[in-house]
């Protein structure tokens, strides 16, 4: 990862900066950054895991998985770091930030197309024709890249690009979707089950993008703290992966 690349992208970080001045960590803490999708299934899991060992708490930072590595490249401190594209992880690894000798894959998902019930679609290619669609930023939201690279490869991305929507994270895609302001949204399929307000209108087709994958690894400092040592472990166990299970998610 070049200086530039990193440089460039310092905007993106500036809104998660403020994790810098957190409190230094405390014995039995455990300080995972997970893409913003995760969200819901890991409460729970720590929830089951937490009553367990008395004394130990989990500080969750839930975001773009560009924007989370960032962060950390800069200084956050963070000992599991899950990510929703491969990527970012590597640029972690490049930087000698996370072990990756034990890195794996937490889960699977896939890409959607949600709006309004009312709303049907055809085929993927028929949004050429269609008004503002929320992205996630493919600079930082892997949700995005997948939806851009589905785009380039169904034939339409100069038709959909000039009236994206870029958004934060998947959720906040979602909730352009929610609230109307777009009359569709690509997401993954987990996000589109929590939410009541709009429909799946189309799976992605699964050759317009690569799989989208949740590979996660320990941080160099979070290999060193037992507690998180612990819990990475648990969140390949098959409780955890039966919690992931019921949220959507396909299990590696």
């Amino acid at each position: 990862m070049g200086a530039k690349r990193r440089v460039g992208r310092w905007a993106l970080v500036i809104a998660g900066l403020g994790f810098l001045t957190a409190p230094a960590v405390q014995a039995g803490e455990i300080t995972l950054s997970a893409a913003a999708s995760l969200k819901e299934a890991l409460n729970e899991i720590a929830d089951v895991y937490l009553p367990r060992h008395p004394g130990v708490s989990v500080r969750h930072n839930f975001g773009a998985s560009g924007v989370l590595a960032q962060q950390i490249d800069h200084g956050l401190e963070a000992d599991i770091f899950i990510s929703a594209h491969p990527q970012w992880l590597d640029f972690l690894h490049a930087q000698n930030l996370v072990d990756a000798s034990g890195a794996t894959i937490l889960a699977y998902n896939e890409l959607v197309v949600v709006g309004p019930p009312v709303k049907e679609l055809k085929k993927f290619q028929d949004l050429a024709a269609w008004g503002p669609i929320a992205v996630g930023s493919p600079r930082s939201v892997p949700a995005g890249e997948y939806a851009q690279a589905a785009f380039k490869n169904a034939g339409i991305l100069p038709s959909v690009e000039k009236k994206w929507i870029l958004s934060k994270d998947v959720r906040a895609a979602l909730q352009y979707a929610e609230r109307g302001d777009v009359d569709a949204a690509l997401v993954y399929r987990t996000d589109a089950r929590l939410s009541p307000r709009v429909r799946v209108l189309l799976v992605v087709p699964a050759e317009l993008y690569g799989r989208v994958s949740y590979p996660m690894a320990l941080t160099v400092r979070g290999a060193k703290n037992s507690d998180a040592v612990e819990f990475y472990a648990f969140l390949q166990a098959a409780e955890a992966q039966s919690i992931l299970a019921k949220y959507g998610f396909v299990l590696p």
